[in-house]
């Protein structure tokens, strides 16, 4: 029996675009999106490949079924995540220079509810900025989000009196570090 991909995957009433933006980006047209193909679809503005470690992120995000790849019903949470990162984004780069520097990563951070120091905001930037011009661009700053936001709810879990103090283990503390899906 012949394999028909457009049979088994009709896109549901509501969102003809969406699924016409899943067609294009499933280029071998297995009905998945892969870490390659979303990677190839996603851009960061700056005309250098989406960071393959963001796009893992992503992926294990909104892979419900753990088989390393994106299907349509899980493509409409990406697609959503994304589009709201961009307007995150874009409302943060003050100067529309298509990256965030330490400044407006720090008032995205603050508005998300984070206080944190000056030295760390300088840390954040040497991890996070691939392109050592002391900037994020839009791919690593939805990295450096996510990942500040998962530490931060692992940390809480520890964190029982809610005092912003934890007292671990150096083990507990390595497994917390190294079990944080980020």
């Amino acid at each position: 029996m012949a394999y028909n991909y457009q049979q088994q995957y009709q896109p549901p009433p509501q969102q003809p675009d969406l699924w016409g933006i899943f067609q294009r980006v499933d280029k071998d047209r297995s009905g998945a999106i892969s870490v390659n193909e979303l990677q190839q679809a996603l851009s960061n503005g700056t005309w250098t490949p989406f960071n393959p470690e963001t796009v893992r992120l992503m992926i294990g995000m909104f892979d419900r079924d753990n088989n390393g790849t994106i299907n349509f019903q899980e493509f409409g949470s990406l697609w959503k995540y994304v589009t709201d990162w961009q307007t995150t984004f874009r409302a943060y780069d003050k100067d529309n220079s298509g990256s965030i520097d330490k400044n407006e990563l720090k008032m995205a951070l603050t508005s998300f509810g984070y206080r944190l120091s000056d030295r760390f905001y300088d840390i954040l930037i040497r991890k996070f900025d691939r392109s050592g011009r002391g900037v994020i661009a839009f791919d690593d700053f939805i990295q450096c989000s996510v990942v500040i936001q998962t530490l931060s709810n692992s940390f809480k879990m520890y964190d029982t009196n809610r005092n912003g103090w934890i007292n671990i283990s150096y083990e507990q503390f390595l497994t917390l570090v190294f079990s944080t899906k980020a």
